[in-house]
């Protein structure tokens, strides 16, 4: 199932032989007014006139009803694929896992409304269990530009947002409901779900939800079966209520379990091993509080919350014993931001204050028997001042992180840490500024994978393991221009650089088998043991992303491109990776179109380029080839029947058979390749009351 993609954030623009190809996802800029952005329902552009640099040209917002495809999303990669930087590895929602800048999610903190989607579980299956239709939204950073930001964030950060009952009901409206079918022609794919949300009172805002989703084995583009017989089932409750005029407060419930007959290793779905019994859970509680009263000085938001991430194996019926386990990581946390607005002789300041406080804690179960436990803290305080004097903002930043680490990974050491962050913008001219950023980075020793977790058996802990460190610095310019073939239409331009610098880069070493391990003493490779070590050489990440978007009457295209490369200061080689082939993918360009015949009627089209690329790990690694992806989509809504769309869509369009370069790609031998899916025709209707 090659679908399309939503969200976007960072920009990148460039040429493209062989057709232009990509989806720019630019961001938005500066002190220009909303209304001088281009704006389409392909690529939602977002402006706030108060916003930092960081919000502007660093991280921007996606949503779902805004982006056909999105609409239609059965895996993460539907939507954040579209993201300049951003790649979704693994063709199975069970082992989907998202890379930024070549980074994998171990590096990168991302929430589900709030709440962090903490820890590893296991290398062939993926951390990260949603299913798309309870989304409204997702915001990406590409890239850490910010303090706010914090620990288990090098690459960037992906925050989650389900739909609340605000977004659904219309004006006056009491109660409402939606209902939505949609149907996936490559692997018999079925999604029905119904919202139901409310306003009793004027205070009082109330949400339910249930999803199912039934899906049979698809084939990629060559006809190879991709083994996968499951069904899905999500659960979305909310209920938020207004005290007074200044506090909201608000609780959350939301759930996806995915149960199925899978591959032995879900990223190896053409394989002959016999596919399995397997289930992934996600459980997610969450209560938040905001009080925002008529002083500028006090803007309070808090949340609290619990996640849980399960893997369920069960291998009996085949008589192999030993690969049955339940892996689970749950995290706890709270954090509570103020924002303070100041207006002084020389300037505004926004003042952003928070403290964050979570828990991590694996636990795993190896044939039904308890195997290992683990855990790891962390505390932090932080305090961001977005500073704006005419043209100029001045954003400087400063946290600090106390992280405990696991006991079976580095003995529980606790790291105390300080970083800064300073960010500018300059407008250069009406709507054109330049930009840059310098952010110093922390990422203290992750869990272990949770399947590994053996209570220390067998296991080296490297009591002398450096916490990762090191900074992210971005320069770039941004420029919108107006009234340039009709009146009224708009092109937006951007451009970026970055240089991420990684210190003390931690390596997880296995053992068993053919592979060589760590000496269960001294750590050095020749042993039986298994572990985590820094690597003994720096790696630096160089990259651009560049945008462009044109918007007029009712058409619009965006252009974009990205590039992102490591390389280890000594060896030259790229940063290592634990899942998929490797961290290096190839350069992407993407072009959108979107026109509206009528007021009824959206179609649009969406090309993806990624170039070929030979990734430095060893001397004998493999060339991951290029790929060229189209898809087509439409949206119709009747005006006879007030709240009903239809939409159609045919994505990977001439059946292209082909892997993600941040999915398990072995080019010389396929059933170690995990391949997405071939021509898929996509069909949903959706009415709302």
């Amino acid at each position: 199932m090659r679908e399309v993609k939503l969200s976007k954030l960072s920009s990148q623009m460039t040429v493209l032989s062989m057709g232009v190809a990509a989806v720019l996802w630019s961001q938005a800029v500066s002190a220009a007014p909303a209304e001088d952005m281009p704006s389409t329902t392909l690529q939602t552009i977002t402006v706030t006139a108060n916003s930092s640099v960081r919000d502007k040209v660093q991280t921007d917002s996606v949503y779902i009803e805004d982006y056909t495809p999105a609409q239609q999303a059965s895996h993460l990669s539907d939507f954040l694929n579209v993201v300049p930087g951003v790649t979704v590895g693994g063709t199975s929602a069970v082992n989907q896992r998202i890379r930024i800048r070549g980074l994998e999610d171990s590096n990168l903190k991302v929430t589900i409304d709030g709440a962090r989607q903490e820890g590893k579980l296991f290398y062939h299956m993926g951390d990260i269990t949603i299913d798309p239709d309870l989304l409204k939204q997702a915001d990406v950073s590409v890239g850490n530009n910010s303090v706010t930001l914090g620990n288990d964030a090098i690459g960037g950060a992906v925050a989650f947002k389900t739909v609340d009952a605000v977004d659904l009901l219309k004006p006056g409206q009491r109660i409402g409901a939606k209902v939505h079918a949609g149907y996936a022609s490559n692997n018999d794919e079925l999604l029905t779900s119904t919202t139901v949300y409310a306003a009793p009172t004027d205070n009082v805002d109330l949400l339910a939800y249930y999803g199912k989703r039934d899906s049979d084995s698809g084939e990629d583009g060559n006809g190879r079966e991709l083994f996968e017989d499951s069904k899905t089932e999500s659960i979305l409750l909310k209920a938020g209520a207004y005290i007074a005029d200044d506090h909201h407060i608000g609780a959350n419930f939301s759930q996806t379990e995915k149960k199925g007959i899978f591959p032995f290793r879900p990223d190896f779905p053409s394989r002959s091993e016999p596919p399995i019994p397997q289930q992934v859970k996600r459980d997610t509680y969450g209560i938040d509080y905001s009080f925002n009263p008529s002083n500028p000085l006090i803007d309070v938001d808090t949340n609290v919350y619990q996640t849980k991430t399960r893997i369920l194996r069960d291998s009996d019926y085949i008589n192999d014993p030993g690969f049955d386990f339940n892996a689970e990581v749950q995290t706890t946390g709270a954090k509570i931001q103020n924002t303070s607005d100041i207006a002084t002789n020389v300037g505004t300041h926004k003042l952003i204050s928070g403290i964050e406080h979570y828990k991590k804690e694996s636990e795993m179960e190896r044939d039904f028997v308890k195997a290992g436990s683990d855990e790891a803290t962390n505390t932090s305080v932080y305090l961001e001042d977005q500073w704006k004097n005419g043209k100029l903002t001045l954003t400087p930043g400063v946290r600090y992180d106390r992280y405990k680490s696991p006991e079976f990974i580095s003995g529980g050491k606790t790291y105390d840490n300080v970083v800064g962050a300073l960010a500018a913008s300059y407008e250069i001219a009406p709507l054109t500024q330049v930009f840059a950023s310098y952010t110093q980075l922390f990422n203290g020793p992750d869990l272990s994978q949770t399947i590994f977790n053996s209570n220390g058996d067998k296991t080296y802990v490297n009591n002398d393991l450096k916490a990762e460190e090191g900074s992210n610095a971005e320069v770039g310019i941004v420029t919108t221009l107006r009234d340039l073939t009709v009146a009224g239409d708009a092109l937006q331009l951007s451009g970026k650089y970055f240089e991420t610098d990684i210190e003390n880069y931690i390596e997880f070493v296995r053992s068993g088998g053919t592979r060589v391990g760590l000496d269960c003493v001294t750590g050095q490779l020749g042993g039986e043991c298994q572990g985590v070590i820094n690597k003994d050489e720096d790696f630096k990440i160089k990259g651009v992303e560049l945008a462009a978007d044109y918007k007029m009457n009712n058409f619009s295209m965006g252009l974009s491109y990205s590039r992102a490369r490591s390389k280890g200061e000594k060896t030259g080689y790229s940063i290592p990776s634990v899942t998929g082939s490797s961290s290096e993918s190839g350069d992407k360009y993407m072009v959108n179109l979107a026109y509206a015949p009528t007021e009824t009627t959206d179609i649009g089209w969406r090309s993806t380029y990624v170039a070929s690329v030979m990734p430095n790990t060893s001397e004998n690694e493999i060339e991951k080839p290029s790929y060229n992806v189209h898809d087509i989509f439409m949206n119709y809504s009747p005006k006879q029947v007030d709240g009903l769309k239809a939409t159609l869509g045919v994505y990977n369009l001439f059946d292209e058979a082909y892997a993600s370069h941040s999915s398990r790609l072995n080019p010389i031998d396929d059933v170690a390749t995990d391949f997405e899916k071939g021509r898929n025709i996509k069909a949903s209707l959706t009415y709302q009351f």
